[in-house]
């Protein structure tokens, strides 16, 4: 059996090249992880871009929320994949339901085709479908890559029984991508439990604030970022390993 994969959900520059040195296979760029992610600045990206030398992935998500989207939301979405492809990535992280939980095929369809050749992961959109299994089979009709999920739960550990249903269904159609609450404790369960060969995982911590000016009626405002930490990206990737 091939060594799993670790990709890294890096939501700066920082977080980046933290994944790339503590080992990990992948990186999925995003911003604002504490909101689920959305599509970084252009600017991070294309330092991203150019300073990365294992796989980049980008995350296309123009607002926090549902994944219910209208023709603006899609131009955008639209537009920040076309600057994707310009810039070189190696692929693209999109997702798009209709009101009813299915997989918007119409609107997924005109995503996948601004990426080009670029390669398409279906992000967790999927965890909200109303039919697992048919939105797999809709997933696989568009080309894509990989699904991330959790399983429908709220960390891959509580889905590891639908997530290996979902690999058995797939049959090496797709890849099946187990993420959330992933930690350097549970990785190797995890790749035992679903029989996933590539884990998502974000690695990071909260770093301490650098201010010495504080204001104690504005402490929400005032805590230092979350990168992910190199220590933690070699601990996952040594013990997904062995």
């Amino acid at each position: 059996m091939s060594t799993p994969l670790l990709e890294v959900a890096a939501n700066s520059v920082a977080s980046a090249l933290a994944a790339q040195a503590g080992g990990a296979g992948r990186v999925e760029l995003c911003g604002a992880l504490e909101l689920g992610g959305l599509t970084p600045s252009y600017a991070t990206l294309a330092m991203a871009r150019e300073r990365l030398r294992i796989p980049l992935y980008v995350l296309i998500r123009p607002r926090a929320g549902d994944f219910l989207y209208d023709d603006d939301e899609c131009e955008i979405m639209r537009r920040d994949i076309e600057a994707c492809v310009a810039l070189g990535c190696d692929g693209v992280v999109l997702g798009a339901l209709d009101a009813d939980g299915g997989v918007d095929m119409e609107r997924c369809c005109g995503l996948i085709a601004a990426a080009g050749g670029l390669g398409v992961t279906f992000h967790r959109a999927f965890d909200l479908v109303r039919d697992p299994r048919r939105a797999l089979d809709d997933v696989i009709a568009l080309g894509c890559e990989r699904v991330l999920t959790s399983g429908g739960q709220a960390t891959a550990m509580e889905g590891a029984a639908p997530i290996r249903e979902l690999i058995a269904q797939a049959h090496g159609r797709i890849r099946i991508m187990p993420g959330a609450g992933v930690t350097e404790s549970n990785i190797a369960a995890l790749v035992v439990a679903t029989g996933a060969h590539e884990i998502h995982a974000s690695a990071k911590r909260q770093l301490p604030s650098g201010m010495r000016h504080r204001l104690p009626l504005l402490t929400d405002m005032q805590g230092g970022e979350l990168r992910s930490d190199v220590e933690q990206v070699r601990a996952l990737v040594r013990a997904m390993q062995r």
